[in-house]
Order: C-alpha cells, then sequence, then structure tokens
C-alpha cells in the first residue's frame, strides 16, 4: 500500500468516524490548488503489541524516516515525528502514552485493553477504531486520570486529526486570520496556551479548532464524547532558507488539550 492510499484510508475514516466537520473546514479553506496537510497525528499506547514503534513500520516502509523526538513530562507522553524525502507527503506526528507512570488501576485498566486484542493487520490497523470492549464506566475512570488515555481507549486507532498548512493559502497570510474566518462559520478554537501556539521565534504557529463531538458505542451505552479535530500550522524560513520542519513541544502540549473534555 502506497504512501498516498495510507493517508486516503486514514482521512476517509477521521471524517467518517472521528471529525465529520473537518469536511466543512476543508471547504471553507479550499482554493484553486487542493489543500496541503501539513501532517497528521496518531496516538497509542506504550507496549509491545501497539506501540509507537508498531505504528511507525507502515511509513518507514514507504521512506518515511524520523524527523525528531519529543517527551511531555506532565501528560505523560513520548512522541516521535517522521517525514518523507518527498515533501508533497504529510509529516507523521506520533504519541505514545507511558503507561507504566500511571497509577495502578489505571495500568491495570489498559493492560487489560491491550491483551485482549489478537494479532494486528499492518497497515489496517491504523484506521481500525477500537480493537478492544470498553465500558462507559472504564472510560470515565481513565480519563479521569488522563485525557489522553480515556480517548485512546474510547476511540482506538486512527488519525485524531489533519493539518492545513497556512503557509499555501492565498487568501489567509496569518494563522489567526483562519482562526476569525473559521469562527465566524461558528466554529470554536481551543485557546489552551492561547488561540495561536508558538511564534515566529520558535519558527511554528499552530491553531486547532475544539474536537467534535461524536457518538461512541461502549458495552453498557451510548454516549457523545470529544473525537477528532482540524489543526492550521504556519512554518518559518530557518537560516539555512529551507522552512522549519519539526515540533514546538510547548505548542504540542497544548494541541493535545482540543480533545479535552469541556
Amino acid at each position: 500500500m502506497s504512501a498516498v492510499q495510507l493517508f486516503d484510508h486514514l482521512w476517509q475514516d477521521y471524517i467518517t468516524r472521528l471529525c465529520p466537520s473537518a469536511d466543512k473546514v476543508h471547504q471553507l479553506l479550499q482554493e484553486n490548488e487542493p489543500l496541503i496537510n501539513d501532517h497528521i497525528a496518531l496516538r497509542t499506547f506504550r507496549s509491545p503489541q501497539l506501540g509507537l514503534e508498531v505504528l511507525m513500520q507502515p511509513f518507514l516502509a514507504e521512506g518515511y524516516q524520523v524527523g525528531g523526538e519529543y517527551r511531555f513530562v506532565a501528560k505523560k507522553l513520548y512522541a516521535r515525528h517522521l517525514q518523507h524525502p518527498d515533501p508533497k507527503l504529510p509529516k507523521v506526528f506520533i504519541s505514545e502514552l507511558l503507561v507504566g507512570e500511571l497509577s495502578m488501576p489505571a495500568q491495570k485498566l489498559i493492560h487489560q485493553l491491550l491483551d485482549s486484542v489478537p494479532q494486528v493487520t499492518v497497515p489496517s490497523f491504523l484506521w481500525q477504531g477500537r480493537p478492544w470492549s470498553l465500558t462507559y464506566t472504564d472510560y470515565q475512570i481513565l480519563a479521569a486520570e488522563s485525557e489522553y488515555a480515556g480517548w485512546l481507549a474510547a476511540h482506538g486507532y486512527g488519525a485524531n486529526h489533519f493539518t492545513v498548512s497556512v503557509n499555501q493559502l492565498r487568501a489567509f497570510e496569518e494563522v489567526t486570520q483562519v482562526n476569525a474566518h473559521l469562527r465566524s462559520h461558528g466554529f470554536a478554537i481551543n485557546e489552551a496556551g492561547g488561540e495561536v501556539k508558538g511564534s515566529p521565534e520558535v519558527l511554528l504557529e499552530q491553531s486547532s479548532t475544539l474536537a467534535d463531538k461524536v457518538e461512541v458505542s461502549f458495552d453498557d451505552v451510548t454516549a457523545m464524547i470529544p473525537g477528532g479535530f482540524y489543526e492550521f500550522a504556519k512554518r518559518y524560513v530557518m537560516s539555512d532558507g529551507n522552512l522549519y520542519q519539526g515540533f514546538v513541544e510547548a505548542s504540542a502540549d497544548k494541541i493535545f488539550e482540543s480533545t479535552h473534555r469541556q
């Protein structure tokens, strides 16, 4: 399966299951040329069977390389971003929850989920959704300790966001202008850490919508919980004349909060 096919599958799952409003955002920002996707983000639990190393493999097989690594101490996360020699292909930001740093009850719950998963099929598990059974009560227990853990337990695997490259847009030069345009059409912007995360000084500015509320079927009930969101990124030129391709930990930390329960 080619990299383009991988992203097509991820996009279809994203707009169908996790972030239906993304299709409208796409239409609001679409110009003459197809929108450039700066990056997507995937989430997982650190584990031998489904950890970051496993999620990386389908992308590495298509020529992607590790571009950087990041640590989010407060959220107990580790992440890497992958990038491709072809600049037209989006970067992939993969994070994993450091399960061993959670409380013992949360660890036990997560290990029960992971142990129930049969051998994964690569690469389709990347958009397979939740591969385990989960009650709403257990979702709430995990989310109370880690919003990330609750989100991942409830939704499973899929892109929690795609990202429009603001550099490409002709109608808007600044991230704030994109935010204002979306607000005028009824979208809420994640204001954790400010509506724009980052600055020209750190070579990257980012913003995002708040996650859609989507219906999820648990073992015991069906509930509306935060799903996916849409991000917007503006990159700045480095001293060597190339656009910065990495990520800023302080900014990404607040982008994670787009999926927090309000």
